[in-house]
């Protein structure tokens, strides 16, 4: 079982951050809080929360650096829209090693780094009814002594 702790972000696949920052900000209300390069995924993601903390929703907009970029392939196939759900976790090494050991399908079977220096990874859309799903990850911050 993942035992996931909360909603981490929604993402979504755009071709261009800029063209649809407006909507988010101005007709939903968003607040921006910035843009960040993902070498590792070929992909510059902006992210948005909406609502009061501590029941805000975060929104993550996807756009390719690169055509050969898995979100360049996602929107050739099906367009802009929803891309996946991704939820915070706490021990993701250990849930990914029990989901493959119950024959969960997985497209990473090990964690990798991703934005806001989470430690993430996807599970196969085709377990879990056709939406692909994130698992993240926050880096641990340091207790004070």
């Amino acid at each position: 079982m993942i035992e996931a702790k909360a909603v981490n972000h929604i993402g979504i696949a755009v071709r261009s951050i800029a063209a649809n920052r407006q909507f988010y900000e101005r007709t939903l209300g968003a607040t921006f809080d910035g843009i960040e390069e993902v070498p590792s995924q070929k992909v510059r993601v902006a992210f948005f929360r909406i609502g009061p903390p501590p029941n805000e929703v975060r929104l993550e907009l996807l756009e390719a650096t690169s055509a050969d970029s898995p979100i360049a392939s996602f929107i050739e196939k099906r367009g802009e829209g929803l891309h996946h759900v991704a939820y915070t976790v706490e021990g993701i090494d250990t849930i990914l090693e029990s989901l493959k050991h119950e024959g969960i399908r997985l497209i990473d079977e090990e964690a990798r780094d991703g934005a806001h220096r989470q430690r993430m990874a996807f599970l196969h859309p085709k377990t879990s009814g056709g939406v692909l799903t994130e698992l993240c990850e926050p880096p641990r911050i340091p207790k004070e002594s």
